[in-house]
């Protein structure tokens, strides 16, 4: 009965799990953002999860540390196929600033992970990480099979 419940809601939903990876948490204020009023992230029937195998969507954010090498991997096979990576700002795909010879950055992303879309910027604004989110989330429900018919 409740996952009849969960697959009636899901139909239409974006699922997204925001990464973290290693960075200045800049990325994740612009995304704690589309939460706001202002934004209302939810009005286009896109929700935030903290698991990863609930998610349609991966959203990374920050370099990719070293001790995030392992761990990003393990979190992409936890989530279900088909697998979509959207990577915010500067530092999934350069390492932008903390990517300096002798650190500890092990960026890009796409390294590690097979990455969907980027959205470049630091950090790139709310609306344009909004838009991503919706060039890439509804391919990803379809591909699931939970398109409205």
């Amino acid at each position: 009965m409740l996952d009849a419940v969960k697959d009636a809601v899901r139909k239409s939903s974006i699922h997204v799990c925001v990464v973290n990876c290693g960075g200045c948490n800049g990325c994740d204020v612009e995304v704690v953002a589309l939460l706001s009023p202002r934004y209302d992230l939810e009005q286009y029937g896109i929700y935030v999860q903290n698991n990863p195998r609930e998610a349609d969507v991966l959203l990374l954010t920050g370099a990719v540390t070293e001790q995030w090498t392992d761990n990003l991997k393990r979190i992409y096979d936890k989530a279900p196929e088909p697998k979509i990576v959207v990577a915010v700002g500067n530092c999934p795909q350069s390492g932008d600033v903390f990517n300096q010879e002798g650190g500890h950055v092990h960026a890009p992303a796409s390294n590690f992970i097979p990455v969907d879309a980027a959205i470049p910027g630091c950090p790139p604004r709310p609306s344009e990480i909004l838009e991503a989110i919706l060039a890439v989330g509804p391919q990803a429900i379809a591909d699931r099979g939970r398109e409205e018919k």
